[in-house]
């Protein structure tokens, strides 16, 4: 679909349903092992009119990706620029970046389907997203650097992994490797405690008076 055409009010709401099946198909069975029949009939619709919207598979997880991503990017900006302490606003991105995944549990098992799967050559996935988030994590990084010595030898790429990572893996993998114990950990109360547990490491990682 040419990106001039305006799509009217019941397009829009097709192409966000076939976004919405899509990202759960790719986090339930991979990008190689999802089809767009599959999608199609997800949604109710026929393969053919995906086409309409999103020219192949591939074009379809980058946009599945781009919605989803884009919208996290928004609000973790949002926290990042808001009024308080350099500290208030990292903690409250962090608050952001669990609530937001908590309120897309497809999302982070997508997110680590695509690590895992992630080959040379295949379709660019989630690393054709991810340098807005690289700047904006090195740029907090550097603020907190400024402003405690403490945080001076913190490293973007060791603090989104401690925070990223913990949160991917809490929503993503638990509750496979868990089933057992009937582990919901997008309940209220589970999300709260790996909130505060995230919050208390960021405010070792970056030093008691980082705020």
């Amino acid at each position: 679909m040419s990106a001039a055409i305006e799509l009217t009010p019941k397009a829009e709401r097709t192409r966000a349903a076939i976004l919405a099946s899509a990202e759960r198909l790719f986090a339930e069975r991979g990008f190689r092992g999802t089809r767009l029949e599959d999608v199609a009939a997800a949604v109710g619709i026929r393969r053919a009119s995906i086409v309409y919207y999103f020219r192949g598979k591939a074009e379809l997880y980058d946009a599945v990706l781009g919605d989803a991503l884009g919208g996290l990017l928004d609000q973790l900006r949002e926290a990042l620029v808001a009024e308080g302490s350099l500290g208030e606003r990292i903690e409250a991105a962090v608050s952001v970046w669990v609530a937001y995944l908590g309120g897309r549990p497809n999302l982070a098992r997508l997110l680590l389907r695509d690590a895992v799967e992630a080959e040379p050559g295949s379709a660019p996935g989630v690393v054709a997203h991810t340098k807005p988030f690289r700047a904006l994590a090195e740029s907090m990084v550097d603020q907190a650097g400024a402003a405690s010595s403490s945080a001076s030898g913190i490293d973007a790429a060791h603090l989104a992994s401690a925070i990223a990572g913990a949160t991917l893996f809490f929503l993503g993998a638990m509750p496979a490797l868990v089933p057992d114990l009937e582990f919901n950990p997008s309940s209220p109360e589970h999300l709260e405690a790996h909130r505060q547990e995230l919050l208390r490491i960021t405010r070792r990682l970056l030093g008691e008076d980082a705020s």
